[in-house]
């Protein structure tokens, strides 16, 4: 009976150390895209990337207005070109429009890389003070909210955008 009763004391006590760990577990939740909506440094990323596209919209657009006149010439005179020139024409076209559809595929992809290049610091510096925030004020995990991939979140669990917010002066 008393091997019982301490056996019974020791897990209450057991128990109750375990209860009071769990109470020490802080969560911590944040919304990126809030945090980096406010950031000086996306609108000069964004800035610069925009005057990117610009110059490549205005190369993809001299190359169309080639395309369209090199066209238009063709249909003027195609009826007075011999089967020779008339074929030279067309493939000259064909080979103008290809370096156009080229052009347009490898511009995106340029503006897609660049804008990875200039966004990359920006999410480093937000992790970066993110984990800073977490371990100053104890958290174990925190959720982005922005990444979808929290189904559920609790009251319990604090928004710390207003202290990464503070930490990183904005």
């Amino acid at each position: 009976m008393k091997n019982v009763l301490k056996l019974i004391l020791i897990s209450a006590f057991l128990m109750a150390g375990s209860a009071a760990y769990a109470q020490d577990i802080k969560f911590g939740h944040i919304n990126s895209s809030r945090l980096i909506n406010i950031m000086p440094e996306r609108e000069a990323a964004e800035r610069q990337l925009r005057q990117e596209a610009e110059s490549l919209g205005q190369e993809l657009e001299n190359l169309q207005v080639e395309y369209n006149n090199k066209l238009q010439n063709f249909i003027e005179a195609e009826e007075t070109l011999s089967p020779t020139v008339r074929n030279l024409r067309e493939r000259e076209l064909r080979e103008l429009q290809t370096r156009i559809q080229e052009f347009q595929a490898g511009a995106q992809e340029d503006l897609q890389m660049r804008e990875r290049e200039l966004i990359q610091p920006i999410f480093e510096r937000i992790q970066t003070v993110i984990a800073e925030v977490a371990k100053e004020r104890g958290y174990i995990y925190v959720f982005d909210l922005d990444a979808q991939s929290v189904l559920y979140y609790s009251e319990d669990s604090e928004d710390i955008f207003p202290y990464v917010r503070e930490k990183m002066g904005l």
